[in-house]
């Protein structure tokens, strides 16, 4: 098997152990600290969401709160613990690095780019295409992030997905999702 240049692909890790390289200065501080701190602020963001929640009085346990409250809980856990372990990775020096077996990669900012730009597109477009078509080009986006070409192969299977995952809403747990420009048709 060929090594791929996409340290997202199993190809770059399979054998290998893998460490990030890491910049000096407030620069290198500031890449080691930023996913920690964009995990902190979307749970942020849950809880925002969660505290300014309308709950019906009606409402009964587990109620609309609670797996928010999970997963906000969950992501200020992993923030914390990307947090010690990049704030541990800042004190090492690069002598440190130099262990036999290990193979340094960096990030791949264009599949990070594909990806995250999936998400906001998703965000976006959701309630004006809907479920369907907006999960769909989500599921052909991420794929691109991690290294897919076939992008019309991506946005079918894209589209089979968020259409099974939409009827299994609809029909198997009574929950509607935006049905945005389909709307006539479901």
């Amino acid at each position: 098997m060929m090594p791929s240049n996409n340290p997202t692909s199993v190809s770059a890790v399979v054998g290998n152990r893998l460490r990030f390289r890491r910049g000096r200065g407030a620069v290198g501080i500031a890449k080691t600290l930023a996913m920690p701190a964009v995990l902190a602020a979307f749970a942020t963001y849950l809880v925002y969401g969660i505290v300014t929640m309308k709950v019906p009085p009606s409402a009964a346990f587990p109620g609309p709160q609670f797996f928010p409250g999970i997963i906000a809980a969950g992501l200020y856990v992993f923030a914390v613990i990307l947090g010690i372990g990049a704030l541990r990775a800042l004190g090492e020096s690069p002598a440190d690095a130099a262990e036999p077996g290990e193979r340094s990669v960096g990030v791949d900012w264009r599949s990070f780019a594909w990806v995250v730009g999936s998400f906001l597109v998703f965000a976006f477009l959701l309630g004006i295409l809907g479920w369907i078509v907006a999960a769909a080009v989500l599921f052909a986006g991420i794929a691109r992030g991690f290294g897919h070409t076939r992008w019309l192969f991506a946005l079918f299977v894209g589209l089979t997905i968020s259409s099974l995952t939409y009827i299994a809403f609809d029909m198997g747990l009574g929950l509607s999702l935006p049905s945005g420009i389909l709307g006539w048709a479901f």
